[in-house]
């Protein structure tokens, strides 16, 4: 007897899942001989309908299933595999007939499923009329958005094919309205959005008769409403095409389409008529237009018109009475304090911080500057003709200022007074007038000391040009122009270093100074550091492009460099600027005589000498080369030249001597020797 070892095992919890009756296990079947014999033979076949009631058999017992349980005669399955016409787990591990074997055609088939495929899924139906309507309009609102968009982008061509597309889809959504009987329905809001984006796309692509033809439709049709305000569309069109009388007429018919609600809208129209009565010349029409305006809704910039219109016509009563309504248009701005933190709330403070430089506060800023360059350009514009002297129409305009509300631009206007008499070279006056800035704010005295140093330093008195050079900095550290006169001072007294820490400071607070990089390359250039100086006068030359002395200056830097080549390519863009620049000629023939280039070198001094025939260096040139090259006649004419321009000078007389003795022409020799 073997020894039984007893071991006690910890319950399992999940024991029990995978016990079956082996009755319900139908893979095996197959291998089943004695099921496979009842199936062969008549043991396992179903009995005739013989009995008195469904379901018994001839004894009246009941049929037996060959899983031990009863089946329903009646049609009407027991299992929810059988309902659902599809094979599917019942119960425990596995369901009832579900095998593996199922699916190579076994035919056990004990729920059913061989009494047919179950039904198809219905059919989706065609999509309605009305349905396949809502899906074309909604692809034109679609391709609308896109048009806009890609207009947005810059895209102007692709806005106008998209526009085509949209008005194109558009036409087909109608004829589609129509034949279903539902004209009544047509959207007419979607058939104006499609025209007057397809006419605003023509407009943008510059293909005018298109653009109008495309108005035209619009205006002419009855059903949209406003679609007069359009014709202001087509008057701009004509404007772009300068037909000026027909874009004022189309303006007046848009004026007797727009109500008097629509105030805003009727003054920019007159705008736009008193402009185009400018470009026609009609400046008495303008006028009226500016006028009517300035009495209804007073702007800026119709003030400075019709300043403007009335100095074209030289009325003088009309610019004083302009200038003054100018100065009289609100600005509709709140005061800068709103932007200055009062208190000592820290949440307050770094909310004024935030906003002080937001987009709102910069467009008024940008508003305030525009309106201030409208006033000072209309004041320098007027004031010589109004009174019957300049100084007496400045000082109207200055006054006039001072009673308004752009009183600090007085000071401005002040200073634009001197610098008008430095242009008439009346110097004493504009130095009066500047030195009574000394005693002003810090801001107009920096300006007007730092105008001061340029003219006492263009007047070479060195000493006081630096004096109110400095005056200008200790009133305002950060003005470039008085960084750059005091440069200009340091470099005259050939201090180089501290000019170019001057200019660089300058430099450092505007960088857009000009000046200032132009004397920094300047002063580089005396200290030797050609790579700076290059530097400096590349910038420059991105600033300035077609200024042809900062290229001169790139040619003389990459000579000194010993780059004739370089040299020669920029010499050749001076040229291109001013063509008649005889020393830039010059400077281009003496390069290629360097280079060994002859033929060059005599073509540019020729055309030097044509232009500036007194360049004692150009005349020598060319009287040597033709005496090196036997032609004594025409070096005799270059000699001649020379003993015009210098006439105490002994050694040009000898050398026509010298060419004469070289012809063998001694006749005129001993004429020569008399004289």
């Amino acid at each position: 007897m073997e020894n039984v070892h007893l071991a006690v095992e910890e319950e399992d919890i999940y024991s029990g899942y995978n016990d079956y009756n082996p009755t319900y296990d139908t893979e095996e079947l197959d291998n089943d001989a004695g099921f496979q014999e009842a199936v062969r033979t008549s043991h396992g076949r179903r009995p005739p309908m013989t009995a008195k009631f469904p379901g018994t058999a001839a004894s009246g017992r009941p049929l037996v299933s060959s899983f031990g349980a009863r089946l329903s005669m009646t049609g009407r399955p027991m299992t929810g595999a059988v309902l659902d016409g599809a094979s599917r787990p019942m119960s425990a591990v596995r369901a009832a007939g579900f095998t593996s074997s199922r699916a190579c055609g076994s035919a056990f088939d004990p729920l059913g499923q061989s009494r047919g495929p179950a039904p198809a899924l219905e059919e989706k139906k065609e999509d309605l009329p009305e349905e396949k309507i809502k899906l074309l309009e909604k692809k034109v609102n679609d391709l609308i958005t896109e048009s806009c968009m890609a207009q947005s982008l810059g895209n102007l061509q692709l806005a106008l094919e998209k526009a085509k597309d949209a008005e194109r889809k558009e036409r087909v959504l109608v004829r589609q309205r129509e034949q279903c009987g539902n004209a009544e329905q047509i959207n007419i809001d979607l058939t104006y959005a499609v025209l007057l984006n397809l006419a605003n796309q023509y407009e943008n692509n510059e293909m005018y008769p298109e653009a109008l033809s495309s108005y035209q439709l619009i205006v002419k049709n009855k059903m949209f409403t406003n679609a007069g305000r359009l014709k202001v569309n087509m008057a701009n069109i004509w404007v772009k095409q300068k037909n000026y009388p027909k874009a004022i007429k189309l303006y007046r018919m848009a004026l007797d389409h727009i109500s008097d609600d629509y105030k805003e809208m009727r003054i920019k129209i007159m705008q736009n008529i008193g402009t185009v009565f400018v470009l026609l010349g009609q400046y008495s029409d303008a006028v009226a237009s500016f006028e009517h305006i300035m009495s209804k809704s007073a702007n800026v910039r119709t003030g400075y018109n019709l300043v403007l219109c009335y100095y074209a016509t030289r009325d003088a009563d009309g610019m004083k009475n302009a200038f003054h309504k100018l100065l009289a248009v609100p600005l509709d701005m709140q005061h800068e304090d709103k932007y200055i933190a009062g208190n000592d709330d820290i949440r307050s403070n770094m909310l004024m911080e935030a906003i002080k430089n937001d987009k709102l506060h910069k467009m008024e800023r940008d508003l305030k500057a525009r309106a201030e360059k409208y006033v000072m350009t209309a004041a320098k514009l007027i004031a010589p003709v109004i009174e019957s002297s300049f100084a007496a129409g400045f000082d109207w305009c200055v006054d006039m200022v001072k009673s308004s509300q752009y009183v600090e631009l007085a000071n401005d206007l002040e200073i634009n007074k001197a610098i008008t008499y430095l242009r008439q070279k009346d110097f004493n006056q504009a130095v009066a007038i500047l030195k009574t800035f000394e005693k002003k704010e810090s801001r107009v005295k920096s300006a007007a000391s730092t105008n001061l140093s340029a003219l006492f330093f263009l007047e070479k008195d060195y000493e006081q040009a630096e004096r109110y050079a400095d005056l200008a900095m200790i009133a305002d550290r950060y003005n470039p122009g008085a960084l750059v006169n005091k440069g200009n001072t340091e470099f005259v007294k050939q201090d180089y270093a501290k000019a170019a820490e001057y200019f660089k400071e300058a430099l450092r607070n505007d960088s857009s100074c000009t000046e200032a990089l132009r004397n920094l390359g300047l002063t580089y250039k005396k200290l030797h550091h050609l790579e700076d100086a290059l530097d400096c006068f590349l910038k420059l030359h991105t600033i300035l492009r077609d200024s042809a002395e900062v290229m001169y200056q790139l040619a003389d830097t990459y000579e000194l460099m010993e780059d004739p080549h370089q040299a020669v390519e920029w010499l050749m863009q001076v040229i291109s600027v001013v063509p008649n620049d005889p020393k830039a000629l010059a400077k281009l023939a003496d390069l290629h005589d360097l280079e060994g280039d002859k033929s060059q070198a005599l073509h540019y001094y020729c055309e030097s000498f044509r232009l500036f025939p007194c360049n004692m260096e150009v005349i020598e040139w060319l009287a040597a080369y033709y005496v090196q090259t036997q032609l004594y006649e025409k070096a005799i004419h270059y000699f001649d030249r020379a003993i015009l321009v210098q006439p105490t000078e002994v050694r040009w007389q000898l050398m026509v001597a010298s060419c004469y003795r070289r012809s063998e022409n001694h006749g005129i020799i001993q004429n020569l020797c008399s004289v």
